[in-house]
């Protein structure tokens, strides 16, 4: 069986991320949406709540499971028998950022490959960091963020 993580903060989730998944889920029997906690950012929206609003986003897509972790990514991988990491790539800096993971991740699990998946030129300047200062500042999200998550934010 062929299991992927998708890993993230999903703070909050975005059409970008919606549109790397629907690829993906076509590559593998099973997609974990992983929400970890990162160290370097404060949350904006609670994990619980990641969790609630990814789970109406993917409701009707059985292969998809949404669990929130703690800790290393491999771990988390080797503990729900994911052997591939999906990350998706929005810009140069994205490669170069998620290369370097790719390659401390390859060097702690080995058997772990790391799936990069270009994102669609429309998606590219679609990030949760642009949304949740729109967010901030009142403005309109409708046009980023997948219609089921709305009643989230």
């Amino acid at each position: 069986m062929k299991i992927a993580l998708f890993p993230g903060s999903f703070d909050p989730v975005t059409k970008a991320h919606v549109d790397i998944v629907k690829r993906s889920v076509g590559l593998f029997d099973k997609v974990y949406i992983g929400i970890g906690t990162n160290s370097t950012k404060a949350g904006f929206l609670s994990v619980e709540k990641r969790e609630q609003m990814l789970r109406a986003v993917f409701e009707t897509e059985p292969k998809i499971h949404i669990v929130a972790y703690d800790g290393l990514t491999v771990n988390f991988c080797k503990s729900i028998g994911a052997n591939y990491m999906i990350r998706g790539i929005r810009t140069v800096s994205d490669f170069e950022y998620e290369k370097g993971i790719a390659q401390m991740n390859h060097s702690l699990a080995p058997d772990i490959e790391s799936i990069f998946i270009v994102s669609k030129p429309g998606y590219s300047s679609i990030s949760s960091t642009v949304v949740r200062e729109i967010l901030r500042y009142n403005g309109d999200i409708s046009q980023f963020i997948p219609k089921e998550a709305l009643a989230f934010l």
